[in-house]
């Protein structure tokens, strides 16, 4: 492989997403509001990464099969964790465990139904909606993070962001739908 597509900006941005997951989680080991902050820091700069590494990619003419391999296992790296912690924390709990339940189970799903489908040659493109359903995960995730650190300078910081997490889990519903309803399409006429 090319090291300057092994090694271009885009990809580079890619790699720092995987790697600031297990820093970002390791955040929560720390005691005390600061390590929610910086929690929210990596988070936040790793989320912009999703957009960014894309748009130089095409911008620049550096796609690659690498950076079209690697960015979706970063999102979902980056949305599941950050999940996992949230809940082992505490902040994501009761009822709104069946949002992020169902947030998991359609990354798990779609990753499947995506890597069956590439081997019928069949593509599915991203639609607008997947694309506000990402935006209003990483969104809620955010508020999360912060949580109670969050809500003492913001009051319903945390109330904030479980609601945006509901209304991520009823577009990751739709959306998956879309992704199930193409598959399914292929399954039976093939």
């Amino acid at each position: 492989m090319n090291n300057s597509i092994v090694f271009s900006l885009p990809n580079l941005l890619t790699y720092g997403r995987i790697l600031a997951v297990p820093a970002m989680a390791a955040c929560f080991y720390f005691p005390g509001t600061t390590s929610n902050w910086v929690a929210l820091a990596i988070f936040v700069t790793a989320a912009l990464t999703d957009f960014l590494d894309g748009y130089l990619a095409r911008a620049w003419k550096q796609q690659s099969k690498l950076g079209r391999m690697l960015d979706p296992i970063a999102d979902k790296l980056l949305v599941s964790v950050s999940l996992l912690v949230l809940t082992h924390a505490g902040i994501i709990g009761q009822w709104s465990l069946i949002a992020a339940i169902i947030i998991l189970c359609r990354e798990i799903l779609v990753s499947g139904l995506r890597e069956f489908l590439a081997e019928l040659q069949v593509s599915v493109p991203v639609t607008k909606l997947a694309k506000w359903k990402t935006t209003v995960q990483l969104v809620a995730i955010g508020f999360l993070i912060v949580g109670p650190a969050g809500d003492a300078m913001f009051p319903y910081t945390t109330h904030i962001g479980i609601a945006l997490l509901w209304l991520a889990a009823i577009l990751t519903l739709y959306t998956g739908y879309d992704y199930f309803r193409v598959g399914m399409k292929h399954l039976i006429d093939g």
